[in-house]
């Protein structure tokens, strides 16, 4: 039965906590290093719903990919909710362990899980890591289809491949115009639009994508189509928490310690229901609402 210390050796393995990004919170956030660990859940969120999961699971360990505390605290009271999940997690002798930006540009990381999810080959780094020689690390990655699809095709294939949430897969750009090149990031994605241009690819899939530089990035390619997919971000970062579980049985396998690694399948993303407008007819000027419309301007 291994130690919390000998299985955070092989996390850090995996993920070092040197190459996450100087402004992340990354590492083991509570624990004993010399407790047990017999089971682990893996999660995206260490939110209060998986600290519980995690109780009624019997995990020793948690390992999430987003941070509890980003930027510091001053309090872990259990009148907060993160201070919630810090008292769940102590009284039920329960570690937490996180790999955020670590796990985005490790070979493999989230954008591959990503990519394996869709489906799609990858080429390379969207974002090499000028620190790997072999540049196989880095941010975001780079793929090809297995066969052309349309965006519409494409963006079907995302929303029936990923985990399903309320927003679903949004598009932007010609629903008919061919996909054979794609770059995928995990999470939140419009910082890299400089690197998607300079890859040449027909499309980019990615989360969080806010009005105005997807807006921009768009007219900044009249000329030459380039559509946009926003899916949800929990959903993007999903399919790591599977690879990064077969990684430590993998890990737990060759040391002989029988580990239990489990997958939460609970669906963390804050967004719960969808409305969808009325389609804009061909022809019409705008889906803005008439002048006699609950909500038009007077």
């Amino acid at each position: 039965m291994p130690r919390l210390s000998e299985v955070i050796a092989a996390l850090e393995s995996l993920w070092p906590a040197e190459r996450a990004e100087s402004w992340d919170a990354v590492g083991t956030v509570v624990g004993d290093p010399g407790q047990e660990v017999k089971r682990v859940l893996f999660a995206v969120d260490p939110v209060q719903e998986i600290a519980d999961e995690a109780v009624k699971l019997g995990a020793d360990l948690l390992v999430t990919h987003h941070p509890l505390y980003l930027r510091g605290t001053t309090t872990v009271a259990a009148s907060t909710f993160k201070g919630r999940v810090v008292h769940t997690l102590i009284k039920n002798d329960i570690a937490l362990h996180v790999a955020h930006t670590n796990a985005d540009t490790a070979d493999p990381g989230v954008s591959d899980a990503l990519a394996g999810a869709l489906d799609l080959r990858v080429t390379g780094p969207l974002v090499p890591d000028a620190a790997d020689p072999e540049g196989r690390r880095g941010l975001g990655r780079v793929c090809e289809l297995d066969h052309p699809l349309t965006v519409r095709e494409f963006a079907a294939r995302a929303a029936e491949r990923l985990p399903a949430t309320a927003q679903g897969i949004r598009v932007a750009g010609d629903p008919e115009a061919v996909v054979r090149t794609v770059a995928v990031s995990g999470g939140s994605g419009d910082s890299l639009f400089d690197h998607v241009r300079a890859a040449g690819v027909d499309a980019f899939l990615t989360a969080d994508l806010r009005h105005h530089p997807a807006s921009e990035f768009m007219a900044d390619h009249a000329h030459r189509p380039l559509a946009l997919l926003d899916a949800a971000h929990w959903a993007t970062e999903w399919p790591w928490c599977e690879l990064a579980a077969a990684q430590l049985d993998q890990i737990s396998d060759r040391h002989g310690w029988d580990l239990r690694v489990h997958v939460s399948k609970t669906v963390t993303d804050p967004w719960t229901a969808h409305a969808a407008s009325a389609p804009v007819l061909p022809g019409s000027a705008s889906g803005a609402p008439s002048a006699d419309s609950p909500g038009a301007p007077n």
